[in-house]
C-alpha cells in the first residue's frame, strides 16, 4: 500500500474535523459573541447545509480542472476561511468563515478519495478509499472532543488556529508528495436527481438524512445537555466525548462486518431500532452514571454502524450509478446534520436541551419506516424482474 493514502486520510481527517469541532464549545462561542446557545448551533448548522448543498455542484464545476490544482486552490480557501474564524470579532464574520470552509471542505473530501484510488495499484483501490473514508468518520467524531479540550484550555479560538496550522502542513504535503491526476467526466446534477426516482433509492437516501438528524439533535448539543442533566465537569465531559468518539470510530468496521455475515438490509433495520432506543433512553439513564455509559456506547455504536450496510445497500440496490449513489448519501448525511442540528438549537431555545434526546430518538423512528418502505419496494421490483 502507497504510504501517501495515509497522509491522504489524515487530509480529510483534518478537513471533516471542522464540521463538527465545536460542538463541545458552543457556550463558549455564545457568551464571547454574546450570541444564544441556539444561535451558535447554527454555526454548525449552515455547515453542514452548505457542505451537502455545494459538493455536488463544485463537483460539476471543477470537472474539467486537474485534480492535484484543485485539491491546492480548495486548500488555499480553506485556509482562508479558518484564519477569518480565528480572527473574527462578531457572529457574522464567524457565519461567513464557516460557509467559506465548508464549500470547500466539501470538494477537498471528494479529491482525498480520487487522488488516494489513483496512486495505489487497481487492486488496492477499494482499501486506500477505505482509509481515506476512515479518516473522515474519525474526523466527525473525534472534532467534538479535540475541540472541546483546546477550547476549556486556550479559549474557542483555538480549535481554529489547530485546523490553521495542520492546514498548511496539509498543502505542503499535497504539493511536494502528491502526483498530478487528470479530470475525469463526472455526472451532471440533473443525472443525479433523476437517479432519486427510484423509490428503494429515494428511501435509503431519506433514512440516511433522518438518521444524523436524530443523531445531531442531541449530539451537537450534548455538552449542554449532560451540564444541564448531569452537571459534569469539564473533564467528565471530555471522557464522555471520548467514550463516545472510540465507540463510533469502531463502528465503521462492526456495521460492515455485520453486514457482511447477516445481510445489510436485516442489519440496517436492527441497527436503526437498537439506535433509536438508545436516544429514548439516554434521559432516563442520567442518574445512574454505569448505565449513562452504556447506552452513551452503544448509540456512538449505532451512530457509525449504518454507514457500511447502508452503503453496500444502496451500490446493490443501483450498481450501474453505484458511485453517484455514494455522493448523493454523503449530501443527505450532512443535510441531516444541518437539520438535526437546527431543529435541536430551536428545542433548546424554546424548551430545554432535556427534550432533544427525545426528538431525536422519534425523527429515527421515522427513519426506521423509511427504510422498511425502501425494503419492500427493493422486493417488489425484483419480483416484477422475475417474472
Amino acid at each position: 500500500m502507497n504510504k501517501r493514502v495515509y497522509f491522504l486520510m489524515t487530509v480529510s481527517f483534518v478537513v471533516g474535523m471542522v464540521e463538527l469541532i465545536i460542538g463541545g464549545i458552543l457556550d463558549l462561542i455564545a457568551e464571547d459573541l454574546n450570541v444564544s446557545l441556539g444561535s451558535a448551533g447554527m454555526l454548525i448548522t449552515i455547515f453542514s447545509l452548505t457542505f451537502a448543498i455545494t459538493a455536488p455542484i463544485l463537483l460539476v464545476l471543477t470537472a474539467k480542472v486537474e485534480r492535484k490544482r484543485l485539491a491546492l486552490i480548495s486548500l488555499t480557501v480553506f485556509l482562508f476561511g479558518n484564519i477569518l474564524a480565528v480572527i473574527s470579532p462578531s457572529y457574522s464574520i464567524l457565519f461567513i468563515g464557516r460557509i467559506i470552509s465548508a464549500a470547500s471542505s466539501s470538494i477537498l473530501i471528494i479529491l482525498c478519495v480520487v487522488l488516494a484510488a489513483n496512486i495505489v495499484e487497481q487492486k488496492y483501490r477499494g482499501r486506500a478509499i477505505g482509509i481515506v473514508s476512515m479518516g473522515v468518520s474519525a474526523s466527525l467524531v473525534l472534532g467534538v472532543p479535540i475541540g472541546l479540550s483546546l477550547g476549556n484550555l486556550f479559549g474557542w479560538r483555538a480549535p481554529f488556529l489547530m485546523i490553521v496550522i495542520l492546514t498548511v502542513i496539509s498543502m505542503i504535503g499535497v504539493h511536494f508528495f502528491m502526483e498530478r491526476v487528470a479530470a475525469r467526466p463526472v455526472s451532471s446534477i440533473k443525472e443525479q436527481f433523476l437517479s432519486l426516482k427510484d423509490r428503494k433509492v429515494f428511501f435509503a437516501h431519506l433514512t440516511i438524512f433522518l438518521m444524523l438528524s436524530g443523531h445531531a439533535v442531541l449530539y451537537a448539543y450534548l455538552t449542554p445537555f449532560v451540564q444541564v442533566t448531569m452537571g459534569l465537569t469539564e473533564n467528565s465531559i471530555s471522557i464522555v466525548y471520548l467514550l463516545f468518539g472510540l465507540a463510533a470510530v469502531s463502528g465503521g468496521a462492526f456495521g460492515g462486518t455485520m453486514g457482511d455475515k447477516f445481510g445489510n438490509t436485516r442489519v440496517i433495520l436492527f441497527f436503526i431500532t437498537i439506535y433509536a432506543a438508545m436516544l429514548l433512553a439516554i434521559s432516563h439513564t442520567t442518574s445512574i452514571v454505569p448505565l449513562f455509559i452504556v447506552v452513551l456506547i452503544l448509540w456512538g455504536l449505532m451512530s457509525w454502524s449504518v454507514t457500511p450496510p447502508m452503503q453496500s445497500y444502496l451500490m446493490d440496490s443501483a450498481p450501474e450509478t453505484a458511485d453517484m449513489q455514494i455522493s448523493i448519501s454523503n449530501s443527505a448525511l450532512h443535510f441531516g446534520i444541518a437539520f438535526g442540528s437546527f431543529i435541536g438549537g430551536i428545542s433548546i431555545d424554546q424548551v430545554g436541551v432535556e427534550i432533544n434526546p427525545y426528538i431525536g430518538g422519534l425523527i429515527v423512528v421515522v427513519a426506521f419506516l423509511t427504510m422498511y418502505i425502501s425494503k419492500k419496494q427493493k422486493e417488489k421490483n425484483k419480483g416484477l424482474a422475475a417474472n
